[in-house]
């Protein structure tokens, strides 16, 4: 097929929908005729994505809250929407973020950090590591197990999992996030595989620099609202010299859930203003 037709009704569960790219994939989607539910640890921010998408779209959309990480909660919320919603078709892991607990003061040791190892790697908190890395990938592997149960019975279905370009090259600073996206990478691979013969596919996005909630602190300023020095280090290194917006990822979801996709899986594409084929020079 060569439209998005085959969309229309479908029931897409997107996690983490309560965030900026989550609420803005959501409204993308619902724009097409699918029927959103918004899953969100922030129960009022899941309620208030779905109500808007709604009232914008004139499509259903549900807000829904779950833990990705405790799996009881995620096969309450599973049931909910198999007895009051119908068939889940779709899965859109969005759930993740970074934290300044899992993130190094310093980019790289030099010979003058020898006398204070603790603001580098060694400064690390197990805690914060954990949490970030457990959030991303874990917050991932989850509810897919518990929301891709019913696709791979019905051998039917798409899961998308949200990468980043961490997984390629990783940043300095955010060791946990990078390692985290990474695994999402390979798991994304391997599940592919797992599933092929059963109808299911398993693709990933992997979005370059976007304003997020989780980001924000290492990039904008608190007191000026101006670039930090890694913001613009940043910019500087995307040809298309701008963050993306979190409408820039609708496009490439829409493609990778419809029909259009049908002999694809197992890979992730970059959304990222050509960051990834800079060189720096």
């Amino acid at each position: 097929m060569n439209n998005l037709k085959d969309l229309k009704e479908k029931v897409c569960v997107i996690t983490g929908g309560g965030g900026v790219i989550g609420s803005s994939l959501a409204n993308g989607l619902a724009g097409t005729g699918l029927i959103t539910v918004i899953i969100d640890i922030n129960e009022e921010a899941a309620v208030s994505v779905a109500d808007a998408v709604t009232r914008e779209t004139g499509m259903q959309s549900f807000g829904l809250k779950a833990d990705v990480l405790d799996r009881r909660s995620l096969e309450e919320v599973e049931k909910t929407i198999q007895q009051e919603i119908g068939n889940i078709d779709f899965l859109i892991n969005g759930a993740g973020g970074n934290s300044p607990k899992a993130t190094t003061k310093l980019e790289e040791l030099t010979e003058e950090d020898l006398e204070n190892l603790d603001s580098g790697f060694f400064g690390l908190e197990m805690e914060g590591f954990k949490q970030v890395f457990d959030l991303n990938f874990t917050g991932t592997l989850l509810p897919t197990m518990v929301f891709s149960r019913q696709m791979v019975k019905r051998q039917k279905g798409v899961i998308l999992n949200i990468s980043s370009m961490n997984a390629f090259k990783p940043l300095t600073k955010i060791p946990a996030y990078s390692a985290a996206k990474a695994s999402i990478n390979n798991f994304t691979e391997w599940l592919a595989v797992h599933f092929a013969k059963v109808g299911v596919r398993v693709n990933a996005i992997a979005p370059g620099f976007f304003l997020t909630n989780q980001n924000r602190f290492l990039l904008v300023d608190e007191t000026t609202g101006e670039l930090t020095e890694r913001g613009r280090k940043i910019i500087s290194s995307t040809p298309m010299g701008t963050f993306g917006e979190p409408g820039d990822i609708t496009g490439t979801t829409l493609f990778l859930l419809s029909d259009m996709s049908h002999f694809i899986t197992g890979i992730c594409i970059p959304v990222d203003g050509g960051y990834s084929a800079y060189g720096g020079v």
